[in-house]
Parts: structure tokens; C-alpha cells; sequence
């Protein structure tokens, strides 16, 4: 089968929704929950007796976003040339990047004296400052980043701050308020309301932080931090309405669960932002989420590491900073940051999960079935951990247990919505790797029926008709839509050249599995099927360049039997499968 790949590895997905959207493996029980693991990887490496060599490995290594390895190489780089400033600058990011502010501070001292202009070392000094309730050298040192720039976001965020925890409220508020640009407007009434809640003038916070609801209530921590204040305020009514609203847009969020829960029990939940340092943080987490999101992967990070410093518990600064380093292919340090998710925080098993994920994805792949294992039996109904668990159980070919898997996901959620479409979709793909079709297509109709235009669903179902000769007319449509919807995935491309091949329809099944090829060149099946295409359509060299280039592509064992049998022995003269694929007499 040729599904697409994008509805399998989905890591955390409903979680990013809601948020603002190897050398040595180690293995420890955790002694609060004997279920889970503190998993950690490990890489070690060696610094050089040469300064250029140390350099040398400092650019390789910030050039694949290894924190630690360029903190260290370039640290120790200028251990030998202590007055290189350009190299202390480049020293001074990476410690950033690294999260070592002790570093970063000291750096930062001396990078100020030598360039007055240096940003980033004045905002660095501004948040060592506010740290520690230095107040006024702090709002001195964010003040002195762009003293005429008023519109300058991060400026004004951390001087308004900054003020706030000097007990300036007011101050604070004409600060905040000179962020004129509608495209901030919510972020800015957001903080206005967190500042006139900490100021405890709950008229302002509730114009403010309703202002920010309503012109974002799909994000996350303005519907925590509205719902928060209107409980303090006597409103627990308003605030679960508040959450099972938002529960509707990203369904089993475990921060809206378990405020959900304590409202229920009839808890007070206590403010979002208590404090300068939390208010701070929030606001470098928003502008992190807002790097990441426009890919700026240096600047997200150092934004995220400061909020961090701040607010060294902020869960999803955390969560998020380790997705990003996860993304990033550096997952020694993404797991790290997610076993410093505290242990009694409602984001603690998604932490788990994207631990046990981050080391399937470094190919520890015993190690995270058995993390999953250990979580799903400690948490049997956590749909995060079940549907990580049936997706890596698929993928280890135990499809008997993927099975079981997303049967769970589906018995917990019954009536269906059409958020469960997933859920069927990924339960079908295990049956039909287990030769059930009947239960597969079962699956995938149901699937269909929740959303009837998911590309996923489509691009399986359509295919797994063509390919048994079935529902010929009605899986090409459904090809051609899924491709109409993902034109860019090379899956659904192939399923459609497959389509047209099967129908007899050669050079067009050629244009198209061109086109996968071109989106997917080192796909062995894609390149068999536009092999087949050519030698159907006459061009036995052609097709023989596309099977030699599919055989050498790592095509599983016994794919790899059937196209050196082509190789050898070309397709045979009749194509009896290809035969009954005329359009007007198919329907299956």
C-alpha cells in the first residue's frame, strides 16, 4: 500500500494546536511512577588541544543545532583568544542556545563595554536583572536596546514587565498600551490583562484579557488565563463554559482537563501569572511560539531559553522548546527538556510520550515501545499515549496490537465526532497489515463518513481499490480529489499514477508518477511503478534505469524480489490485472 506518511508521525498534534497554537542510552526508573522512565540520550564528545579545531567543531556543530556541543567548542575556543569579540559574540549565542545563562551573562557584561549597540546582550542583562528584582537596572537595560523604537515588541513587553514588578502599574499599562499594530493587538491586550490582574484592578483585566478571548479563543493560554481570572472572580460557571468551549477546537487538552476538574471539585485554580518573572516568561514564550512558527530557529530558541530562566517550571515553554530541538534532529537535548516537566504537571505524560517518540525517532525503537507500554498501562485511557503506541506497533509490524490500540482510542470516544476520523483511519491502515480488508475498509468508509475529504483517508482507501481491481471508477476519484487536495505529496501522486496505470491509461499514469518521483526520488515503489509505466508505454530503457534506481533505494525484501525479476525479464507481454481496468466497466 502507498498511504501517505503525514497522518503517521504526527507528534503532538493536538497538543501544538492548542498551544498558540548515539553513543550511550541510559535508562533510569523514575521514582515517583515506577510506569514511566526518565530516558535520556547520550552523546558524548571530546573538545580539542587545538583552538582552530575547537572553532572548526563549534561552526559544525551550531550548524546542526547541537546547543551544547557549539556552547562548549566555542567556549573553549575563546579560552584562547579570551579578547576576540566577534568570537565572544558567537560564543555568547550559543550559550544562549544552550540555556546557560550563567555564561551568557558573564559574556554579555563584557560584549556591552566593547559594542553599546549589542541587543541581545542588553536584553540578556535586562532579564538577569529582572530575575533577580533588579527593576530598574533591568528596565535601564531594556530601554537602552531601542530607547525610540516604542513599537519594538520585545522591548516593550519586557520593560512594561519590568515595571510591573517594580509596582508601577500604570507605567506599565501606558507602556504595553504604544503596541499600536492590529496584528499584536490580542498579545497586547493578553499581557494589559495578566499586568491589571497582578495590579488587582479585575475591571481592566476582565476588559483586557476578554478582549484577547475574544479575538483568540482557540489559543491556549489566553483561555487559561480568562478562564483563571473569572474563577478568582466568583464565576466558575463562565470559566468551564470558557474550557468545554475550547475543548470543542482541540479535544483531551490535559491543561483543560484537569482545570476542568478542579473547577468540578470545586477548587479555587490560581492565577495565570503570579509574578514580574511569570509575566516576563509568558511574553518570551509567545514570541518563541511566533520564531518557531516563522522558522527562525535561532531566535525562537534563545526567546524560549529566556523564558525558561524566568520561569524554569513553564511546562509548555518546555514542551515546545523540545518538539522544536526533536524537529531539529537534535534529540539528546530534546529529551532532556522534556524530563524537566515536573512530575505532578498535567503535561507530564504528553512529556512521556514525546520522550518515547524522540527515541523511536533516534532509532532506540525497543526502548520506546516499551516506554509506551509502560505508559499506556500506567495511563490505559491517555489517547496520546495510545495513539503513539499503536502508530510505533505498526510500524514494528504488530499490527495485532496497533489494532487493539486505536480500538481503545475508538471505545473512549463513542459516539464518534469528526475528530476521531484519525482514529478509524489509523485502525484501517493496521488491519489491512494484517490482511483483514474487510475490517480495513470498514475502517476507512467510517473514516470517510466522520470527514469526508480527508486526503489520507482517500489517497489509502482509493489506492487499496485499484490495487485489487475494485471500485476502479470511484477510487480514481477519489485519487484525483485527494491529489487536487495534496497536489504536493508524493504518495497521493503515486496512488494516482498507479490509478491511470492499472486503467491502462500509460502516459498519463507516466506524467503523474513523474511527478512522485519528482516529489519522492528515492522511493523504491514509486520509481518500480513509473518503471512499469514506461515499459508499458515502450520505453524498456527507461524503465530500466527506474527499476535499477528502485532496487537500489532500499526496497523492502519482497519488493526487492519483484523488481529484480524485472530487471531481468521486463513486465509480461499481456497485462491481464490492467485489462479489466477499462473505466466504463468498473465499479468492483
Amino acid at each position: 500500500m502507498r498511504p501517505s506518511k503525514s497522518i503517521h508521525r504526527r507528534i503532538s498534534m493536538r497538543l501544538m494546536v492548542s498551544i498558540l497554537g548515539a553513543a550511550a542510552l541510559a535508562v533510569a526508573a523514575r521514582a515517583e511512577d515506577g510506569a514511566k522512565r526518565n530516558l535520556s540520550l547520550a552523546e558524548p564528545f571530546e573538545v580539542s588541544s587545538s583552538p582552530y579545531g575547537n572553532y572548526m567543531s563549534a561552526l559544525v556543530a551550531e550548524h546542526e543545532h547541537n546547543s551544547l556541543a557549539a556552547s562548549t567548542f566555542f567556549q573553549e575556543a575563546l579560552r584562547y583568544d579570551p579578547d576576540n569579540y566577534d568570537l565572544m559574540d558567537q560564543a555568547f549565542v550559543a550559550a544562549l542556545s544552550n540555556g546557560d545563562l550563567d555564561a551568557a551573562q558573564a559574556m554579555a557584561q563584557k560584549l556591552v563595554v566593547h559594542d553599546q549597540g549589542n541587543g541581545l546582550a542588553r536584553l540578556v542583562q535586562g532579564i538577569w536583572n529582572l530575575k533577580n528584582k533588579r527593576y530598574i537596572s533591568a528596565r535601564s537595560a531594556f530601554v537602552s536596546i531601542s530607547p525610540k523604537d516604542s513599537a519594538d515588541l520585545v522591548t516593550t513587553m519586557m520593560t512594561a514587565w519590568s515595571l510591573a514588578g517594580a509596582g508601577k502599574y500604570a507605567d506599565a499599562m501606558h507602556r504595553i498600551d504604544q503596541l499600536q499594530n492590529p496584528a499584536v493587538a490580542a498579545f497586547r491586550d493578553f499581557h494589559a490583562g495578566l499586568i491589571a490582574q497582578m495590579a488587582k484592578d479585575p475591571k481592566e483585566a476582565e476588559k483586557r484579557l476578554g478582549a484577547a478571548f475574544a479575538a483568540s479563543k482557540s489559543t491556549l493560554r489566553v483561555v487559561d488565563a480568562y478562564a483563571r481570572f473569572l474563577d478568582q472572580q466568583g464565576k466558575a460557571d463562565e470559566a468551564i463554559k470558557v474550557y468545554k468551549d475550547f475543548e470543542v477546537v482541540a479535544p483531551h487538552n490535559a491543561i483543560a482537563d484537569r482545570a476542568l476538574k478542579q473547577l468540578a471539585a470545586g477548587e479555587k485554580l490560581a492565577p495565570l501569572v503570579a509574578n514580574a518573572q511569570q509575566g516576563a516568561a509568558e511574553a518570551l514564550y509567545g514570541l518563541g511560539i511566533a520564531g518557531a512558527r516563522q522558522n527562525d530557529q535561532t531566535t525562537a530558541i534563545i526567546y524560549l531559553r529566556l523564558a525558561l530562566f524566568l520561569q524554569p517550571d513553564h511546562d509548555l515553554a518546555l514542551i515546545t522548546l523540545a518538539n522544536y530541538y526533536g524537529r531539529l534532529k537534535q534529540y539528546e537535548t530534546s529529551v532532556d527538556l522534556y524530563n524537566q516537566v515536573p512530575a505532578n504537571d498535567p503535561l507530564r505524560t504528553e512529556a512521556d510520550v514525546q520522550t518515547a517518540l524522540a527515541f523511536d525517532a533516534a532509532d532506540h525503537k525497543k526502548a520506546a515501545l516499551v516506554q509506551l507500554a509502560d505508559i499506556v498501562k500506567a495511563h490505559p485511557k491517555d489517547r496520546e499515549a495510545l495513539e503513539a503506541y499503536g502508530n510505533l506497533q505498526r510500524a514494528a509490524k504488530d499490527f495485532t496490537g496497533s489494532v487493539a490500540s486505536f480500538t481503545t482510542i475508538i471505545d473512549i470516544d463513542k459516539p464518534p465526532t469528526s475528530t476521531n476520523w484519525p482514529d478509524y483511519y489509523s485502525r484501517g491502515v493496521a488491519y489491512a497489515g494484517a490482511d483483514q480488508w474487510p475490517q480495513a475498509e470498514a475502517d476507512f468508509k467510517e473514516a470517510l463518513k466522520l470527514s469526508p475529504d480527508e486526503p489520507a483517508v482517500l489517497n489509502y482507501l482509493g489506492y487499496s481499490w485499484v490495487d485489487r481491481g475494485e471500485n476502479l471508477d470511484e477510487a480514481f476519484r477519489m485519487l484525483r480529489k485527494a491529489v487536487d487536495e495534496q497536489p504536493e505529496d508524493g504518495y497521493i501522486v503515486d496512488s494516482l499514477g498507479w490509478a491511470l496505470f492499472k486503467l491502462g491509461r500509460y502516459g498519463e499514469a507516466t506524467t503523474e508518477l513523474k511527478k512522485a518521483v519528482a516529489l519522492k526520488p528515492a522511493d523504491p515503489l514509486i520509481n518500480e511503478h513509473l518503471g512499469d509505466a514506461f515499459w508499458r508505454s515502450g520505453d524498456k530503457l527507461e524503465a530500466q534505469f527506474q527499476w535499477n534506481h528502485a532496487r537500489d533505494s532500499k526496497p523492502e525484501p519482497k519488493d526487492l524480489a519483484r523488481i529484480l525479476d524485472k530487471i531481468k525479464n521486463g513486465l509480461p507481454a499481456s497485462a491481464p490485472a490492467e485489462a479489466v481496468a477499462a473505466p466504463a466497466k468498473s465499479g468492483g
